[in-house]
């Protein structure tokens, strides 16, 4: 059996390295535009920042790995045309520009085919974008780039305040640069926090001497070749360099081509992550996934739901029935000190869906009170109208992420916040309140839900 992977990045290596666990025989073939291959681009900021030391420490493979495993890998080569008449997929090396070049195409056939295509950074349409010293974020050798050009630079502006750029401004500021992030929406992380949880990680970027400017898109980036700055509403910014973290668009240029079914954004697949056409798959950026909670489709960019959708289209592949579960989009990150994460809904996003939804909010400690190093924690609960947790946000300095992980339980298994609230937690006085700031939270929503129901 022949399989041929499209996409060298969490999707497509792990659905490679999955199917050989199961088949041992069949010919796998992975092609990527990328020279490098299983890294993370989430380090990208920590290697700029000085918490990772150098981009060589992020990468963990190289193709001669795969080879032990019989994996073939082609690096920087780009598949330009899918056959799914003929089961064939078409392909060049990056340096070969001219169908006219001797030795141009090069032709794979296969049984199976996943698109591991990703997700292309969505570079906003204003004027200026493309002068020098404006870099968009994806891949390591975006990395290579900003940290080259930031190590000649005084002034950066990041546009877009979701994660990426402001663990990116976070780390272009521990490189000794001025730094300010802008943000067309009225708040920070609109994604991921409800407005009032993304003002305690605005108050602790701008401690760190971070600039924020809110509620302005990028109107134009100033310069002749090289940029000198970016207008924002009535304001322009002097600066060296621009990064624009202002999201990513899903690449399914690929699969319009044998004519596979595509949603509002991406790439239409069932839960075994097969597509329209049975024997082509999609994993990672470039599908859609059901939300578990709204039941409509999403998108879910995330390495963590790459990797599990990879690993259930190799089973199936492989001839292992597997069912890819609705999402939840759990996600975490850290920025100097600060931890922040969520899961779920945020409060916003569940009235924006046709829920009603009530909040239950906790201000604790991470340790007993009298413990030395007990640091502050805020969490944010969110429920429906039945009580059913639908979201949680956290944010403190340690122990943010085992408790996003205890709420993505929660959620998933339906559990209610009276249930939540009457559940056994472990205790110690370095590690832990006698009651955790979790169940604090989940007492204040089943309070707030009595009294709503009272006023009915």
């Amino acid at each position: 059996m022949r399989i041929v992977i499209i996409g060298g990045g969490a999707g497509g290596l792990s659905t490679a390295s999955n199917i050989r666990k199961y088949d041992e025989k069949s010919e796998i073939t992975v092609i990527t535009r990328d020279k490098y291959i299983a890294y993370s681009p989430c380090a990208i900021p920590y290697v700029l920042c000085g918490e990772v030391d150098s981009f060589k420490e992020i990468i963990m493979h190289q193709p001669e790995d795969y080879l032990e495993r019989k994996i073939s890998v082609i690096t920087q080569a780009e598949v330009y045309e899918v056959s799914s008449e003929n089961n064939t997929v078409e392909y060049r090396f990056l340096n070969q520009n001219s169908k006219n070049s001797e030795g141009y195409g090069e032709t794979l056939s296969y049984d199976y085919l996943v698109l591991a295509t990703g997700g292309s950074p969505f570079i906003p349409p204003v004027e200026g974008s493309d002068l020098d010293g404006v870099f968009k974020i994806r891949t390591i050798k975006d990395g290579f780039k900003i940290k080259e050009w930031a190590e000649k630079s005084q002034k950066a502006i990041v546009v877009g305040a979701g994660l990426i750029g402001l663990e990116i401004a976070y780390g272009l500021k521990n490189m000794g640069l001025e730094v300010t992030v802008t943000e067309m929406l009225p708040q920070i992380v609109p994604r991921n926090l409800d407005p009032a949880m993304a003002s305690i990680v605005q108050e602790y970027i701008e401690n760190k001497g971070i600039n924020v400017i809110l509620g302005h898109p990028v109107e134009k980036i100033t310069g002749d070749k090289k940029v000198t700055g970016a207008i924002f509403g009535e304001e322009e910014l002097k600066a060296d360099m621009v990064i624009l973290a202002t999201g990513i668009r899903p690449e399914i240029k690929l699969a319009q081509i044998p004519g596979i079914e595509i949603g509002r954004w991406a790439i239409l697949v069932n839960e075994k992550m097969q597509t329209s056409i049975p024997n082509i798959y999609a994993v990672g950026d470039c599908v859609e996934v059901i939300d578990a909670i709204t039941g409509h489709n999403t998108l879910s960019p995330l390495g963590s739901t790459a990797v599990r959708q990879g690993k259930i289209a190799a089973k199936n592949i492989a001839g292992v029935e597997a069912k890819f579960n609705p999402v939840i989009n759990s996600m975490v990150s850290k920025i100097g000190d600060l931890e922040f994460g969520s899961v779920g809904l945020t409060k916003t996003g569940a009235l924006q869906n046709g829920i009603k939804a009530i909040s239950g909010k906790s201000r604790a400690l991470t340790k007993a009170r009298y413990y030395p190093g007990a640091k502050r924690i805020d969490v944010k609960m969110i429920i429906n109208l039945k009580g059913r947790i639908i979201g949680c946000q956290i944010i403190a300095e340690e122990r943010v992420a085992e408790r996003v992980d205890t709420m993505s339980l929660a959620i998933a298994k339906g559990i209610s916040c009276s249930e939540l609230a009457n559940m056994e937690f472990s205790y110690a006085p370095p590690v832990s309140m006698v009651i955790d700031p979790i169940i604090l939270a989940a007492e204040d929503a089943c309070i707030k839900l009595k009294r709503f129901n009272k006023s009915k």
